[in-house]
Formats: C-alpha cells, structure tokens, sequence
C-alpha cells in the first residue's frame, strides 16, 4: 500500500490528528523564529539607522512621526 491509498483510506480522526500535528509543528516553528528575531532585533537596528544617526546634528535625536514606526525597530 503507497502513501496515497494510506491517504485516502484513513479517518476523518486520523486526518484531524495529522492535521493538528502539522499545525503545532508549524506553530512551534513560528514561534522559535519569533525569537530568534527578537533576540538581534536591537543589533540589525542599530546596524540599519548608522547612516541615519551618523547625518543628525549634534545632541538631536530619531523620533516616530507615526504609531506603527516605532514598532519597526524596538
């Protein structure tokens, strides 16, 4: 018996079990590069602004115009 007459023979349980094993799996994956993100997020910001921040007058600052740009780089 190959893989798809499997496929095809099996429960609707069974498909909901594989399923469900499928969406933890991607879930965990998701979650895992979450943090990996979030864990250089500071150093590929710093790496990103350089030039911006090199350019500033002196004792000036970067400031957000708008709510969701200062969730681009925390």
């Amino acid at each position: 018996m190959d893989a798809q007459e499997q496929f095809d023979q099996q429960t609707l349980t069974e498909h909901l079990a594989e399923l469900r094993s499928c969406l933890l799996i991607t879930l965990a994956a998701v979650a895992v590069g979450f943090i990996a993100a979030y864990s250089v997020i500071q150093s590929l910001a710093d790496w990103f602004l350089r030039p911006l921040i090199k350019v500033l007058p002196e004792g000036k600052s970067l400031i957000f115009t708008s709510y969701q740009e200062g969730f681009f780089f925390i």
